[in-house]
Parts: structure tokens; sequence; C-alpha cells
């Protein structure tokens, strides 16, 4: 993934388990599970830790996902321990030194993540894999992930989990860094950024348009000190139609756009959402959260997330 350098760090467990064969699951050769509510199509990568790959509005093959390679997708990414060189074990000299980095889809050498389990239910799909060092070639993480999505209307709720058992002092511990909660590349044709950085949450206050920084100036634009108070932020076109990202435990957010405006699912091009929140992940923790991905207008997605507040309060 295109990682950050602002670290973050979680711990996993390597645990074996069967194919698990749930409500209309797909043959245990299936390169992908979906789910379709009339309203929108989700499609997870079994292929590639079982990341989301693909989201459309139901009827139509636009997917607003950048799948352009294995750092994009909408993908759990966690980052632990000191930043080593291990260039001579290795490790891509583009990403060194780097910290402990397990990733859903696979490392920076395009190998991929390995499912161990994955079922889907009526509006579930759930899914369990061992994630790849994204720094290291073909080096899989002493961890597992697992990922449980929910389609609700416009709404697709994910709880994503790590589980950690990095055995051994190579990296070490290291204190609280800032984990991407998730990492979400959204097309970028979906060129616009919107989010509410007032003293106001909730309140129906005028939404902040920022502009939009691009990678090729030397990072993400930042959102930090508790900037993103109402907790998301979004990527929509010029009609302000789009995606955009609810995580409850974030305040703090990065975003941008690596290339040009207006490229699709498979281009180099793309936009980038991360939710961030200190935490210290150390060799045997268990971490697990929830997000909300929202489809539709501006004004949509600023209701869910409104209404998803509320429920959670």
């Amino acid at each position: 993934m295109k990682k950050l350098s602002v670290l973050i760090i979680l711990t996993l467990c390597l645990v074996g388990c069967k194919v698990n064969k749930g409500i209309n699951n797909p043959k245990p050769d299936s390169t992908q599970i979906s789910l379709d509510n009339n309203v929108l199509n989700l499609k997870l990568d079994l292929t590639r830790g079982g990341a989301i790959c693909y989201i459309s509005e139901s009827g139509k093959d636009r997917n607003i996902v950048n799948i352009h390679d294995e750092g994009r997708y909408i993908q759990q990414s966690y980052y632990a321990g000191k930043m080593l060189n291990r260039v001579s074990d290795g490790q891509n000299p583009n990403w060194s030194p780097w910290a402990w980095n397990p990733v859903q889809v696979g490392d920076s050498f395009k190998n991929r993540a390995k499912i161990l389990d994955y079922k889907k239910s009526k509006n579930t799909l759930y899914v369990k894999c061992i994630p790849m060092l994204w720094d290291m070639n073909n080096e899989p993480a002493q961890a597992t992930m697992e990922q449980w999505s929910t389609l609700e209307g416009n709404v697709i709720k994910v709880h994503n989990k790590l589980t950690c058992q990095r055995s051994g002092e190579v990296y070490g511990e290291a204190g609280p860094r800032n984990q991407e909660l998730p990492a979400v590349y959204p097309i970028s044709y979906l060129n616009n950024l919107y989010s509410y950085f007032g003293k106001a949450p909730f309140t129906g206050d005028q939404l902040d348009k920022p502009k939009v920084k691009n990678l090729a100036n030397g990072f993400w634009g930042k959102y930090k000190e508790d900037q993103v108070t109402e907790h998301w932020m979004a990527f929509v076109d010029d009609n302000n139609w789009g995606i955009g990202v609810y995580t409850p435990i974030s305040s703090n957010f990065l975003a941008g756009m690596a290339g040009k405006p207006g490229y699709e699912s498979t281009d180099r091009e793309t936009s980038y959402i991360a939710p961030l929140k200190s935490v210290q992940l150390n060799k045997n923790d268990v971490f697990e959260y929830d997000y909300w991905l929202i489809v539709g207008t501006l004004d949509e997605i600023r209701t869910a997330v409104y209404k998803l507040n509320k429920s959670l309060k």
C-alpha cells in the first residue's frame, strides 16, 4: 500500500482454518464474494485477503474503488515496532527503513495475502486472512485479519479485527502510532473533498471543502489536532455524488490525491482517505473497530452519518 510515513502498529496471530460454507456460499475456487441489495453492489477479492475491491450502484458496472495495485483497494493496514532496514532480508529499498506493517491485500512485490476462511450470509460477508508485510518480499505477517461487511441500504458497515502474535525481537515494541482505520482508495474521478472542521459538530453547520493535496507535493493532506469533528470525510464528483468514510473513533484524518482527477478503478491515479487513531500495538494485542462507507450525494452521506452518530450514542 502507498504507506504513510506517519506509522502505526498492530499485531496478529497465525491461525489455520478451513473454508467455511455459509448461506449461499460461493464455491471454494471463487475469486470473489458479493452482495447486492438493489441499492449497492459490494464485492470482496478472495485472491487479495478479502479486501473490498468493488462498490457500485446496483444495476451499474462502474466501480468507485481504485484497485490499480496491492496498495489500493479498501483494506486493513496497521503499524508497530521499530523502523528497520531489512534490505538484506528482501525488504523493498523504496520502503526502507520500515516498521512492522501487515496489510490485507498484498505486499509491494505483489505477493498476495492468503485467505483462511470466508462465508456469506443474508446481508454480511465474512473473511479471514494472513496479511503480508508491505515492505518485505513474500513475508506473511505473524497475524490474522478478520472482516465483517454488512450491507444496509446505501451504507456498508465494516467491523475489522487484527489478532497479533509477533514472536521474536526483530521489531521489538514501540509507542503508539497512527493507524489507518482503514485505508480507503476511491477513484480519482471523485475529486472534491468535503468534511466538517468546526466547533459545532452534528448541528448541520456549513461543511468545509479543503483544497485537495496531491501526493506528488510530498505527502497526503493532514487533518490533525481533532480537526475532523464529525469523524467523516467524503470524495464526491462535480455533482456532489460519491463515497464517504465514517470512523467514529477518529477525529484525525489523512486525505488527498495521487495523480490527476478524472480517472477510474484500474488507473494509476487515485483519491485517498484514511481515518487515523494513535494506537500502540504490542506483540500479542487484539485490536478491532467499526467504520462505515456511505455512497450517495453529499447530503445523503452527511444525513447517514448523523443517524449513525445518534444511534451509537
